[in-house]
């Protein structure tokens, strides 16, 4: 990450550098350089693969793993993360580009590219500046899975005709299924065929030989086939045309900007949820989790300056971020080691990749995208709590139904509504004591010799109480305390660490009743900020000191003391 101290020229200017260029040592060079070169064999060709995605020319996704990653290097505070494009930023870009050109039309494409990485990039730093590094836990790992297990099934589909040599018009998920059955009599067969040898060889390669650049080792082979074999002569499709060099300047378009900036804040934050995913799953020991409101930034200015020259928006991917740990890598550097690659082959190798069918593309795209639906992760939600489940199938028939745009506001909702769920619907514990200890714990079949107070009621709700939940709390007192008949009735707020003013006042109007009713009512455990709110409420002066304890013991030997007068 980028700090005050920095270096200072004999002339006086202040010139700022990476803390990781400031201390950087000999040692790491030779990790940095082999990380670099390993995570390029498999981020070129995947950029590559997710440029088509998007709908875009092949050098975009070169363009997008050279500046955003160079930029990222000298900005951002993960070590190991390794930035590009990511397969869910691909389609979701393939929806924005969609809409602002639909025409495909080259020049409408450059334009729209720019003009949505750009914002993509303008999103990330305002966040920055305004501390929204929280919003990294935004959305809540079940429905990440079932998002991005969507994503998996749009983008499989997406690919098949490619794989086939078809051609079908774009169109909702399931219009685009009927479309292909129908188009399948009309395949080529020389297509499928380059795909499939294309799909077996990257298996066969991935699961037996783990430690070659499938990859590149397969878009390799493909390309010499192609030229071998005069594939197009064939009728399979080619990449075509890839021009030579660095990409050239290249301004958003400030029409499309109204049209844009609803899925680029998506994007955006699906790029930083993906970026610090990344880093904080691949640390180096004793190495700090990165610095969310950094991460913002240093992936914001990677997308605001890879718009100016062609890049797609760019996040920290998974697989390269892991092929990136795994090589040892030790800083940034190793970042520039990739970027420099993508460079070299920009400049020298643009000609070659011309050749690659479309149809080794798809099949790189889905091998890749498979892995984005785990059935794994659904059986360990399931195995820990069902409803979690549910949030995650419907953000997955959210992306997939209702597109990929439309996925993420769903998986928003689910989230924030998974959220309401829990907070507004909190349990409501009845204590016992463990024999002969100071340990109360929530009552259990387990635990039936747990010692109960005839005529005391131990009641412990849990986390925050404030008007969304005061009343189902409530209720389920209520329900407690009827069914006991308890003279007196004991609320341990140990696990509460706020009470919400409307809560307040329902818990003063509670006391009331249950005075009435001739129900003493006693708080326990208060945390210095509750006791405090609740010393200034009309419930707190209705309680006194002599009904506000620290410990359920002094408020069972108080109970004990007072039934034995």
């Amino acid at each position: 990450m980028v700090r005050d101290t920095s270096s200072r020229s004999a002339d006086g200017p202040r010139i700022p550098l990476p803390e990781w260029i400031r201390h950087y040592r000999k040692a790491w060079a030779k990790p940095d350089l082999v990380a670099g070169l390993t995570a390029a064999t498999v981020v070129i060709p995947k950029a590559l693969a997710y440029a088509t995605v998007a709908g875009l020319p092949v050098q975009v996704g070169l363009y997008t793993a050279f500046l955003p990653m160079a930029i990222y290097a000298l900005f951002g505070t993960s070590r190991t993360l390794s930035v590009s494009t990511t397969t869910t930023l691909a389609i979701l870009t393939a929806t924005a580009i969609d809409r602002a050109a639909p025409g495909g039309d080259a020049a409408a494409l450059v334009a729209a590219t720019a003009t949505l990485t750009m914002l993509v990039g303008i999103a990330l730093v305002l966040a920055s500046f305004l501390r929204l590094g929280f919003l990294a836990n935004f959305i809540s790992e079940p429905v990440l899975i079932g998002f991005k297990a969507g994503i998996a099934i749009v983008i499989v589909v997406d690919q098949i005709p490619k794989l086939l040599g078809i051609h079908i018009p774009k169109s909702a998920f399931l219009s685009n299924v009927m479309a292909i059955g129908q188009g399948i009599p009309q395949a080529s067969v020389p297509t499928f065929l380059v795909g499939v040898i294309t799909f077996g060889a990257l298996l066969a390669v991935t699961r037996f030989l783990p430690r070659v650049p499938a990859a590149l080792l397969i878009v390799a082979g493909a390309i010499a086939g192609s030229a071998l074999l005069h594939l197009p002569d064939h009728g399979v499709e080619t990449v075509g045309y890839v021009p030579i060099g660095l990409p050239s300047l290249t301004l958003p378009e400030l029409a499309l900007v109204g049209q844009l900036w609803p899925i680029a804040l998506g994007i955006a934050l699906m790029s930083f949820t993906e970026t610090i995913a990344a880093g904080r799953a691949f640390l180096r020991d004793r190495a700090p989790s990165p610095d969310a409101n950094r991460e913002l930034l240093a992936t914001g200015f990677a997308n605001a300056g890879g718009a100016l020259f062609g890049a797609m928006p760019a996040g920290g991917g998974t697989s390269q971020t892991a092929v990136n740990f795994h090589a040892g890598v030790c800083t940034q550097a190793a970042e520039l080691v990739t970027a420099t690659v993508s460079l070299g082959v920009m400049m020298l190798l643009a000609p070659l990749i011309g050749l690659m069918p479309h149809a080794t593309l798809a099949a790189v795209v889905i091998v890749y995208s498979v892995g984005l639906f785990s059935p794994a992760d659904f059986r360990a939600i399931v195995s820990v709590r069902r409803m979690e489940l549910v949030w995650a199938l419907v953000a997955l028939g959210g992306v997939v139904l209702l597109g990929t745009l439309q996925g993420i506001f769903v998986a928003i909702i689910v989230s924030l509504a998974s959220l309401a769920y829990q907070v507004s619907n909190p349990p409501v514990h009845v204590l016992r004591r463990k024999p002969n200890t100071q340990i109360f714990r929530p009552e259990s079949a387990a635990h039936a010799g747990d010692e109960a107070f005839p005529g005391m009621l131990l009641l412990r709700p849990e986390g925050r109480i404030f008007f969304a939940n005061a009343d189902n709390i409530g209720q389920k007192m209520r329900q407690l305390i009827d069914a006991a008949n308890p003279r007196v009735v004991v609320l341990d707020l140990g696990g509460v660490f706020d009470i919400e003013y409307t809560a307040l006042r329902m818990m003063n109007d509670a006391e009331k009743k249950l005075h009435d009713a001739g129900v003493t009512l006693w708080m326990v455990g208060l945390n210095p900020g509750v006791l405090e709110m609740v010393r200034r409420s009309p419930l707190g002066r209705t309680l006194g000191r002599e009904r506000l304890l620290y410990t359920l013991d002094e408020a069972v030997a108080k109970y004990q003391a007072s039934v034995h007068v």
